[in-house]
């Protein structure tokens, strides 16, 4: 179970998408310890998402069944509408996400964090993914969550940081219309597996 959730939250973090491209692009105009402050705000906002899905929330899930159903049949719609998105988004300029001058590295940890925070996508899909790996079987639903949280993080940070590094070998495969399409499939493939596994899922 924890080797299926690493592998899972290995590849969405893999995935291009806004929170990436900006550490890109961070990296690539300020240099790689930019990016590096901005992945670490962006990691621990997950803890927030994290406390919110696993007090009082996790406990209704597991005492009632239609909790349960109403969460998985939300979760697979969700999913299926991100599938939607991804076939439907365009590749993202990176001139988009330009950005001034270099800055210390507080104000880059607490955007990252507030970039992470204030996105309600990131909690619904906690709320979609976490419930999903946890045994109703040993350790409590709220600690399993935090540990899977924990889990997640790790796993993330060394790619975001990973990009951050690579980043200026990795603007001109950015750049590339084939690398948009393969991924571009390779996300609505991955989300269409959990999906599957959502509504296939028992509580």
């Amino acid at each position: 179970m924890l080797l299926g959730f690493a592998a899972a939250s290995l590849t969405l973090a893999m995935m291009p998408g806004p929170d990436n491209i900006y550490v890109l692009t961070a990296s690539i105009s300020q240099g790689w310890r930019q990016g590096v402050a901005i992945t670490t705000g962006l990691i621990s906002g997950v803890i927030i998402h994290t406390t919110l899905v696993a007090t009082g929330f996790s406990l209704i899930v597991f005492q009632y069944e239609w909790a349960f159903i109403a969460l998985k049949l939300a979760g697979t719609i969700y999913l299926l509408y991100m599938v939607y998105g991804a076939i439907r988004e365009k590749p993202i300029a990176l001139e988009a996400f330009e950005l001034g001058e270099r800055q210390p590295f507080s104000p880059l940890f607490w955007k990252g964090f507030l970039m992470n925070v204030l996105n309600p996508k990131v909690t619904l899909f906690f709320m979609v993914l976490l419930p999903q790996f946890v045994t109703p079987n040993g350790w409590s639903p709220m600690l399993q969550m935090m540990v899977l949280s924990g889990i997640f993080m790790i796993v993330s940070f060394p790619v975001f940081s990973g990009i951050a590094l690579l980043a200026g070998k990795l603007s001109a495969l950015v750049k590339s219309p084939k690398f948009w399409a393969v991924t571009k499939w390779l996300k609505v493939t991955v989300l269409l597996i959990l999906a599957a596994l959502m509504i296939m899922a028992h509580q």
